[in-house]
């Protein structure tokens, strides 16, 4: 396969239009997770696609492109959350209401909306990088690829998710 650097610029554009449609839902789920108003998660959003096009000519091709996309995602967002937490001097970025009405949609009991709740205010309390932990934990991503999207061990990885797990049993 042609290297994305190698390609003509309207190949490389078209390329790029058609990975970023196919994947748009990673876009939505960071900017999402680390964003609180809804015109934030749209600047983040836009800011996170911008990135991904400047990184594009980067890409390895040998790679998984959903792992490539959460990694630059989910850098993004981070440092968004960094600068956001100088400018407000706070670290929580609460999940919004709209994510609450859809996520009650998914749980139609009220047992289950009560849990999901909690499980959102868990993870905004969390740091941004137990936050992408657990974004890529509760998207059933593969340790593996956690591991390489988040750029730590495998063995950190599940020592993280085993501490999450038990800070989300002790806090329920």
């Amino acid at each position: 396969m042609e290297t994305i650097a190698a390609m003509t610029g309207n190949d490389r554009h078209q390329a790029f239009s058609s990975v970023l449609q196919q994947h748009a839902g990673i876009v939505f789920k960071v900017a999402n997770t680390y964003a609180r108003l809804p015109e934030d998660r749209a600047d983040l959003a836009q800011e996170i696609a911008a990135q991904l096009w400047h990184a594009w000519p980067k890409y390895d091709t040998a790679r998984s492109v959903s792992t490539w996309m959460y990694r630059v995602a989910l850098n993004v967002a981070i440092s968004h959350v960094r600068v956001q937490a100088l400018r407000n001097r706070h670290d929580a970025v609460p999940l919004d209401e709209d994510l609450h009405d859809m996520a009650g949609a998914l749980a139609p009991d009220h047992e289950s909306e009560q849990h999901l709740r909690l499980l959102q205010a868990f993870i905004a309390r969390q740091p941004p990088l137990e936050r992408a932990l657990l974004l890529l934990y509760l998207d059933e991503r593969p340790q593996r690829e956690i591991a390489e999207i988040l750029g730590i061990s495998e063995a950190n990885v599940s020592t993280k998710i085993g501490r999450l797990k038990q800070r989300l049993r002790d806090e329920l």
